[in-house]
């Protein structure tokens, strides 16, 4: 199945959900939420790091489309940022999808399509960090490896047309 290059949060907050309530990916007694924010970066504050707030920022596999000229992209190098934490038995991920702007155009960034198994193994990594992270279990890192996604191929990264990149919160050398 071709991937959209429409930005769906509510993809994500599905799949959140069926990770989490049917298959019992954070299998404690905590509630957990998704949100989404627009605007937020990788820096963690002193005082955000006391409440208990961590950043991770993964690459994943994006399509796109430049809502001037309708040119379609894929790439293999979209940032998609979390920030979570765990606090009085509450659970809050806030997740930022990173744009790209289109080659031709270059008028702005442009928000991409995920497909449901990208959108899985990103959640999945995120699950996997917050075990580690918030309730003490090892990374299993090997588990939800970055190479069980499907190679895309694309032409090479332009860190000026990539929003993570021109805020310095590049996956580049994740793969």
């Amino acid at each position: 199945m071709g991937r959209s290059t429409e930005w769906i949060p509510a993809l994500w907050l599905d799949v959140f959900n069926d990770l989490l309530y049917e298959d019992n990916q954070l299998d404690y007694e905590d509630q957990w939420t998704l949100n989404f924010s627009y605007s937020q970066t990788d820096t963690v504050t002193k005082d955000e790091r006391k409440r208990g707030w961590k950043v991770y920022a993964h690459c994943a596999r994006g399509k796109f489309q430049c809502a001037s000229c309708r040119k379609t992209w894929p790439s293999a190098r979209v940032v998609v940022l979390f920030r979570y934490r765990l606090q009085r038995g509450r659970g809050t991920v806030i997740m930022r999808p990173f744009g790209q702007a289109c080659r031709r155009c270059q008028d702005g960034f442009e928000l991409g399509g995920f497909s449901e198994n990208e959108v899985e193994h990103a959640l999945l990594r995120v699950f996997a960090k917050i075990r580690k992270n918030c309730y003490g279990e090892d990374d299993d890192d090997d588990d939800v490896s970055s190479t069980e996604s499907t190679v895309v191929r694309t032409r090479p990264h332009e860190d000026t047309l990539c929003e993570g990149c021109c805020m310095g919160i590049c996956c580049q050398d994740d793969s």
